[in-house]
């Protein structure tokens, strides 16, 4: 009797991604290290960087913009995705070099929420602008600081107008960010229904609101040392205050940043994502795609960058 050929086993990506257009995915998934930095707009400018040089080049770049304003006696505005603790090397910096910070403004992107839209306050350990202070404003020579309502952050009191706060400053000079495992950009998930539009264009005019993270977003930070490496979903607010599409565009220029790994091992949830960000179609179904339509440094560490290939030997330890 003749065998029967068996089926190949194929399926559909899971109803609980908001992009999973199976021709894009595997495109996307089967770039190499080797092409990863081609892409047709040339003001959208990828870049691989070492794994153990990407963090001295962030920092000189925040060091090097504020020094330059401030030999200049300029302002200069940034929107500073969650402040990592890489910023108290700025801070260093500046202070080595006597950089007189006056003249500086920072916009942090986002900030914990409860369930009710409440706003975490400063005082929330894991919060953004309690790291914010802590590594970066505090850690300047009192004599450098800016003041300190020169430091923002989303707060219950200022939320209403904190759009129009960076746009009467012009827009920020620099948004720093980086894309999350849904493709968020800041916290703006690709399912959020606060930001549910009709059109890409009306999705990109949209600004700051309170949204609902998508349970990706929650998984994600779970593994965050600020809320313990350990899986803790129940740990994390349910909900955050961001910045929308709308500030990141304002920007006159963005760096995303792509190096996320696992505690410095090879595993890193960003290989994929850095991908569809930078070489799948702009859409709100992958929010950070919005970067290629305008002038951005894009940078991917080494590890990021690297071919995604199966690994039967190392699976989870």
């Amino acid at each position: 009797m003749k065998a029967m050929k068996e089926k190949k086993f194929e399926f559909s990506p899971s109803m609980h991604l908001a992009f999973r257009d199976k021709k894009v995915l595997a495109r996307v998934r089967n770039i190499k290290r080797a092409d990863i930095t081609k892409h047709p707009n040339p003001d959208f400018k990828i870049r691989v960087l070492k794994d153990n040089e990407f963090d001295f080049n962030v920092i000189m770049d925040i060091f090097y913009r504020i020094k330059t304003a401030a030999d200049k006696n300029e302002k200069i505005v940034f929107i500073f995705s969650q402040p990592e603790p890489i910023y108290k090397y700025v801070a260093d910096l500046l202070n080595k070099f006597q950089v007189n910070c006056k003249n500086l403004h920072t916009f942090n992107m986002d900030e914990w929420a409860d369930e009710d839209g409440n706003i975490a306050p400063e005082s929330y350990g894991p919060g953004f602008m309690h790291a914010m202070k802590q590594n970066f404003y505090f850690r300047l020579d009192k004599k450098l600081r800016p003041k300190e309502q020169q430091i923002h952050g989303p707060n219950n009191k200022n939320f209403k107008d904190y759009g129009k706060m960076l746009t009467d400053l012009g827009g920020a000079d620099v948004c720093y960010s980086g894309p999350g495992w849904t493709g968020h950009l800041a916290f703006v998930d690709p399912d959020a229904p606060e930001f549910a539009a009709d059109s890409l264009e009306e999705w990109k005019q949209m600004g700051p609101k309170i949204v609902t993270l998508n349970v990706i977003s929650i998984a994600q930070n779970s593994l965050h040392g600020t809320f313990g490496q350990s899986g803790d979903m129940a740990n994390v607010p349910p909900r955050a205050a961001t910045i929308g599409p709308a500030q990141v565009l304002e920007a006159k220029h963005r760096l995303d940043m792509n190096n996320l790994q696992t505690s410095g091992t090879f595993v890193s949830w960003q290989r994929l994502v850095t991908r569809l960000v930078a070489h799948g179609p702009v859409t709100p179904l992958v929010p950070t795609s919005v970067l290629q339509t305008v002038p951005t440094d894009f940078w991917i560490s080494e590890t990021v960058a690297a071919d995604i290939t199966p690994n039967f030997t190392d699976i989870y330890y």
